[in-house]
């Protein structure tokens, strides 16, 4: 359904990546979002948090990912950032020869998205800013030096990747809402704020997909998750006229039952 995109062996920290290899510093969305003062203080906590750092040193970790058991491999300290993990390395979980993790209900795509975040900060598609507009934008093929420039990109939030087939519900989701629910079982809370705020600027997605996403998000989420549940009410109203169009909140309606 997406491009296959083809990653240099040497740019890649897996053998199964999703995200796109960019060799210039960019203004990131987490640069921007954290404070001098914060980033002082993770720079004292975590003096080797960055690639270049002594995490990098670290045993690595084979993860096998999905019922295919495609392979990852990551270092233990980048992986122990997530609290899931961080208990996973220290516990009976993690074959003590092999440093092998078996997470057989995970989705590929989806786990080399979190692992880029982990390396990198951020997944692909980018979150870019364009300094003329002021404005947040997701990167598309071929659209970075466009967004950087000032000119944009897609322009209505039609970027590669947005969707993924999940096998067990056998339907297409929002790749964002896959990495949230993710994220919330790793502990990744900026991972969190960070894919809900990417799915936000995402638009032309279809009913069907809208609906399953946030059946899928609520079920895989605390009840008291009010952040995404206000976030999943905006996005239904923000196209409440492609609802309309289709029929498929009627037909929703009068299915009833659980969002």
């Amino acid at each position: 359904m997406f491009a296959r995109r083809n990653i240099p062996a040497s740019d890649s920290f897996s053998k199964h990546r999703a995200g796109k290899a960019v060799t210039k510093s960019k203004r990131s969305f987490r640069d921007h979002s954290v404070s001098r003062s914060r980033l002082e203080k993770t720079k004292q906590q975590q003096p080797a948090a960055s690639p270049s750092g002594s995490t990098l040193t670290s045993p690595i970790v084979t993860i096998c990912i999905g019922p295919e058991q495609r392979l990852f491999a990551a270092h233990e300290d980048i992986l122990s950032t997530s609290p899931f993990f961080a208990a996973i390395c220290r516990g009976q979980f993690l074959e003590s020869v092999s440093k092998r993790v078996n997470l057989p209900e995970e989705i590929p795509e989806v786990f080399s998205s979190v692992l880029e975040y982990l390396y990198k900060g951020d997944y692909y598609p980018r979150l870019l800013h364009n300094k003329r507009r002021n404005t947040w934008e997701l990167e598309s093929a071929g659209s970075e030096m466009d967004v950087l420039n000032g000119r944009g990109g897609s322009g209505n939030g039609e970027v590669a990747e947005s969707i993924i087939y999940h096998p067990i519900m056998d339907t297409a989701l929002l790749k964002d809402t896959l990495i949230y629910c993710t994220a919330e079982r790793y502990g990744l809370e900026e991972l969190k704020r960070l894919a809900l705020r990417k799915q936000g600027l995402q638009s032309g997605i279809q009913c069907s997909t809208i609906l399953a996403s946030a059946r899928y998000a609520y079920a895989n989420t605390p009840d008291n998750d009010s952040r995404l549940r206000a976030h999943y009410l905006a996005l239904i109203i923000r196209s409440r006229s492609t609802f309309k169009r289709s029929g498929t909140m009627q037909m929703e309606m009068e299915v009833g039952g659980r969002l």
